[in-house]
């Protein structure tokens, strides 16, 4: 059960992973102890799973965005997956319903490195089918 105060420790570090103890326990009106041991907590709880970096909008802005729809071969859709999570600019994979297996979502530098990439994924051993769209503007983003 998630209490008021880990809710309150998790829209904090949500906003700044790097927040200190020292920092959570101020803004929570808790002590150093108590926010480390509710921190130990939630992560052996697994409801947080991991510290990450948001990538500034001046860097995000000038990557190369494309969502890939495909089509997989049934039994080699875990080899197709591992295969695609070695690829560093794959942010996200999702399984779809629909007529595509697959939801890969690609952030490259560069429009050149975005055709190498989506090249390595079509001559995947299982990947049948590809679909791919370039995002050119974001309108909205929660």
């Amino acid at each position: 059960m998630i209490t008021a105060k880990d809710e309150e420790l998790l829209s904090i570090l949500r906003c700044n992973a790097r927040a200190s103890i020292s920092d959570i326990a101020r803004a929570t009106g808790v002590s150093r102890t108590a926010v480390q041991n509710r921190l130990t907590k939630l992560e052996n709880n697994q409801v947080i799973k991991g510290y990450s970096v948001v990538l500034g909008n001046d860097y995000s802005d000038q990557l190369v965005t494309a969502d890939v729809s495909l089509t997989v071969s049934p039994n080699l859709r875990q080899h197709v997956c591992i295969a695609l999570r070695k690829i560093p600019q794959i942010s996200r994979i999702c399984s779809i319903s629909g007529k595509y297996d697959l939801l890969v979502t690609i952030e490259a530098a560069q429009l050149e490195t975005l055709s190498n990439i989506l090249n390595s994924v079509c001559s995947l051993e299982g990947v049948e089918r590809t679909n791919s769209a370039i995002i050119l503007d974001t309108m909205f983003e929660r």
